[in-house]
């Protein structure tokens, strides 16, 4: 099995996720795994960790998620691998549910959000997101 991290959906991902069933919650499973380093766009100097980087808007993605009927559900820190193989483990998990991918859309493209997300693009290597949907 191949996987990717990466910071932004590729076209075809974008593509789908704004067709079909766009009114269904959604559980986002979100796994991360962090820069050495925090490196922000703007080339700002700092000593942030990536992991600390990723916390600043962690802390600021709860008042996003709240302004649009999502909730963080559960984070933390991943430990070891139960099973199957991986070269590299994630660095931690999140699962956070959405009322709807459109309120979803509008979370991630409101001007405040894209201010925060500067955090999470500057702290992390990349991640693998995981929609799910109750049976």
């Amino acid at each position: 099995m191949k996987y990717e991290n990466a910071l932004i959906p590729n076209d075809k991902q974008m593509k789908e996720f704004t067709e079909g069933d766009i009114n269904t919650p959604i559980y986002m499973v979100n796994l991360l795994k962090f820069k050495n380093k925090a490196e922000y766009e703007d080339g700002r100097k700092t000593n942030l960790s990536g992991e600390e980087a990723y916390a600043i808007y962690g802390l600021e993605v709860m008042e996003h998620l709240k302004k649009i009927g999502g909730e963080s559900i559960f984070s933390g820190v991943v430990n070891r691998l139960m099973l199957g193989e991986v070269e590299e483990l994630w660095d931690w998990i999140a699962v956070v549910r959405y009322p709807s991918r459109k309120a979803m859309l509008e979370m991630i493209t409101n001007p405040d959000y894209l201010e925060s997300e500067k955090h999470r693009s500057a702290g992390l290597e990349g991640q693998l997101n995981i929609e799910t949907k109750d049976f």
